[in-house]
């Protein structure tokens, strides 16, 4: 697990925990411009409690990596652009207590203010930010170590299933043989069972027309005996 004094030195270290901005908020209330995205080296300094004479020296110590957090100086147009957009969202005490740089001004985002926090050394503030990413940083190591071994203990189980079905195969095979041996057996019972019903079913006329006759020479019988009696 990486130390604080790592964190302070590794550029490397630092670019990892890039994404966790959430944790500024979570030590202290970042006040941002009305814009709601940006800060001035004076709102940084405000929240790191430190003067801004030591956030200057730290951004131009580490321009470079600042700068690939979101860290912008805006000059000339932009700068003008910029307090004209700002002019128009700013609320409370009114567009005169605006402050407005006269020849260039350095924007600050929460990944720049959280770069910020992992270099500045002499701040309470951002000593309790490094903290809380190394615990954060403990605890996610200890959620992967647990389910690293959950999965591990998955595996074991599959892996005893595996086994299972490699001594069920066989087994299986010889119920599949069973049951195709009774499927054609069932299907000559039901051959065996048409055969005999078209059997019987000429047996059926047989028997009908024999009734027939039966019928007729009673029929002649009756008649025979009323000719005799006369």
């Amino acid at each position: 697990m990486p130390t604080e004094v790592a964190l302070l030195e590794s550029r490397a270290l630092r670019v990892e925990q890039m994404g966790r901005v959430d944790v500024l908020d979570k030590v202290k209330c970042l006040v941002m411009l009305p814009d709601g995205i940006h800060l001035r080296t004076e709102g940084v300094a405000r929240y790191f409690e430190v003067s801004t004479e030591v956030v200057k020296k730290v951004t131009h110590r580490h321009r470079t990596e600042l700068e690939e957090n979101g860290l912008r100086t805006l000059r000339g147009s932009d700068l003008q652009d910029f307090h004209r957009d700002m002019l128009s969202l700013w609320a409370g005490e009114g567009a005169e207590s605006y402050p407005q740089a006269a020849t260039q001004l350095r924007l600050f985002t929460r990944r720049t203010v959280l770069n910020v926090a992992m270099l500045l050394r002499d701040s309470d503030v951002a000593r309790c930010v490094r903290t809380y990413l190394l615990d954060a940083e403990q605890d996610l190591r200890a959620g992967y170590a647990s389910l690293e071994h959950r999965v591990t203990r998955v595996e074991s189980h599959l892996a005893g299933v595996g086994t299972a079905l490699q001594e069920l195969g066989p087994v299986l095979n010889r119920m599949s043989h069973r049951l195709d041996s009774l499927d054609r057996r069932l299907e000559a019972t039901h051959q065996v069972v048409g055969a005999m019903s078209v059997r019987l079913s000429g047996v059926s006329d047989d028997v009908g027309r024999l009734d027939g006759r039966m019928d007729a020479l009673a029929r002649n019988l009756k008649e025979l005996n009323r000719r005799n009696q006369r």
